[in-house]
This record gives C-alpha cells, structure tokens and sequence, in this order.
C-alpha cells in the first residue's frame, strides 16, 4: 500500500482573468522541501476551481468572463470541465467549447498561444462553473514538439466499473473510473502522452471498499473534489490534494532500463521485471441515501528527472533556453 505522506488542504482560492475561481494545489516553483517538483514530477502545476456560482453575463458575446490571450511553452495543458463549459481558441486554429465532463489536452511544445472563456451558452444562462487546470511537463526530447490542441468528448472515453472487495461475490457495482489517459487493467485511456501519466476520473456512488493499483515508480497524487472517504484509512474531505509518498525506489529511470533491458532480450516473457504496482485503499460509507456520490481525480506519473528553468507561462530546462524563449517572444519568432 502506498503510503500517505500529506493531506494538502491549506491554499486560498483567487480568480484567474475573471472567469476562473481556483486554488492553486501544486506549483513547481515552490520550494518547499516536502512538497516540491521533485514529489509532483512531471506534474508541474495543478489548479482546482472548487463550484462557483456565476450569474448570467448580459455581455456574454462581447466581454465574456474568462482569460485572454497568452503563451506557453515546454509543457501540456489538460483541463478537465465538471460544470459550466469552456471556450479555447489557439494560435495553431484550434478551437471549440469544452463540455461538462469534457478534457482538452493542448501540448504548447515550442510555443502556441490561447485563450480560454467560458462559452456563449454558460455565459449567458449562468450556473454552477467547476474544474481543474494542470500542466504537465514535456521531457527535453520533446520539449520543441509541433503545438496541438486536442478535445476529448466525456463518451469517448473507456469507462471502469469499480467493484466492491468487501462483498462476498466481489460483483458489486460501489462506483466508476474514467481513464482519461494511462492504464487500468489493460484498459488504456483516450489521450496518447509522452511520458507514462495516470489521470483517471473516479466517482463512488455506494458504500463499500475499493483498490486502485498504480504503478510504484509514479509520484501519484489524489484530488478530493466532492463528499469525504477513507483513503487508506484517513478520513479526507473535499478540496484536499493527498500526497502518497514517493516511489520505493528513487533510482526510478535505471530501475525502468532494467525491466526494459530484460524484456528486450526474452520477447517470451515480456512481464518479467516490468515495475509492479502500489495499492490505494478506498473507503466510502454513506450516510443515507440522499448523500451525493465521492468525487476523486487521480494523477500518477513516472518522473521525468530532468532539471526544469520556468518563468510564467514558459517551462524550459536550461536558464539559457528560457532567456531564448523570451527574446523570440518579444521578437516575433515564438513558436517558430
């Protein structure tokens, strides 16, 4: 079982542009020793906008509430919409609103510039407007790639019924995981990445107990965004990030060579060495039945353990690389 290290819980919330209500619960630029991107990698930022009520903008066309245009660099961004919905458009032409339940996932690459509002339809109806933002580091292979932008439809993704230990029959139905990208039991998700990343969408309806099975050389974080639980016998409440302790083993990128150097040289018994996975007890207990379902959003992520050189909305791994981005940005080259 992968232990606990910290429940994070303690971040003020503050707007983004004016359409965006969020806390920021990871941020690779902090330098706290206990929880830094040497424990997130290669997730780089995660911000969390808890439900926020917005009444209906009467200049929803023309000043709708959101963020302009701005660049990135040296990373994805994945925004997951959960209620309220988004519209992105980019500099590569990629655009479309982002619907409850909905994931873009835009790889900045060398360089692309958005913006992001929430859509005509939201804007002038109002409601209830919730999601998550995370960037997600690009490895210096990679870090040039060609920008895209990417919608993934909630229907397009495999769904994973998690089923109840506790039962003696062990085909009780207690909740659902969506595998918006990574692995589950064979059962790969919607979005390719370039590094191995778990992000799975996870909900639990029924009292009961499940196990998550992640790979033991990811860092591997837990989002708590509705209702409370045990996870691995602690009792978190909604708006938590729980932090798992690191992997075992630290040497991650020679113990991921070896199981690699072995399964090339006996295609017969491709299993064998390949990292194995740590367990993640889930505990859910309902009051009654008019109790709303837990809510979990997943992260794990084999790290990348190359050194990073970021500033705003650019993520290099060198300062020299990082000074490059900013004069072609200021001379018309970005992106080029």
């Amino acid at each position: 079982m992968r232990a606990i290290k910290h429940v994070h819980n303690d971040k003020a919330p503050y707007w983004v542009g004016d359409g965006f209500f969020v806390r920021t619960l990871i941020n690779y630029v902090d330098e706290n020793p206990d929880f830094n991107y040497s424990h997130t990698d290669p997730f780089l930022l995660f911000d969390y906008g808890e439900p926020t009520v917005f009444e209906p903008n009467p200049q929803y066309q023309t000043q709708p509430h959101g963020i302009g245009k701005h660049p990135h660099k040296g990373f994805e961004t994945v925004t997951i919409a959960y209620a309220g919905e988004i519209r992105h458009a980019d500099s590569t032409g990629g655009q479309g609103d982002i619907l409850e339940g909905d994931v873009q996932w835009m790889t900045a690459g060398r360089g692309i510039t958005h913006e992001e509002f929430h859509s005509e339809a939201f804007g002038q109806r109002g409601g209830v407007f919730s999601m998550v933002q995370m960037w997600v580091n690009l490895p210096s292979a990679h870090k040039l790639t060609d920008p895209k932008y990417q919608t993934f439809k909630r229907t397009d993704m495999p769904v994973v019924t998690l089923l109840d230990d506790n039962a003696t029959d062990h085909q009780t139905p207690i909740g659902k995981a969506v595998i918006i990208t990574g692995e589950w039991h064979g059962i790969t998700g919607a979005v390719s990445t370039f590094t191995p990343v778990n992000v799975w969408d996870i909900e639990l309806h029924t009292s009961g107990k499940a196990t998550l099975h992640v790979p033991n050389l990811h860092n591997t974080l837990l989002l708590v965004q509705e209702g409370e639980l045990l996870v691995n016998g602690t009792l978190v409440n909604a708006g938590s990030l729980i932090q798992f302790e690191s992997p075992a083993n630290q040497n991650v990128h020679d113990q991921i060579k070896h199981a690699q150097d072995n399964q090339a040289q006996n295609e017969q018994h491709a299993h064998t060495d390949i990292p194995s996975t740590d367990t993640i007890e889930l505990r859910y207990q309902t009051p009654d039945a008019s109790s709303v379902p837990v809510k979990l959003l997943l992260l794990s992520g084999e790290p990348i353990g190359e050194p990073v050189a970021g500033h705003g909305p650019f993520v290099m791994n060198t300062q020299e690389e990082l000074r490059q981005t900013f004069r072609d940005y200021q001379t018309g080259n970005f992106g080029k």
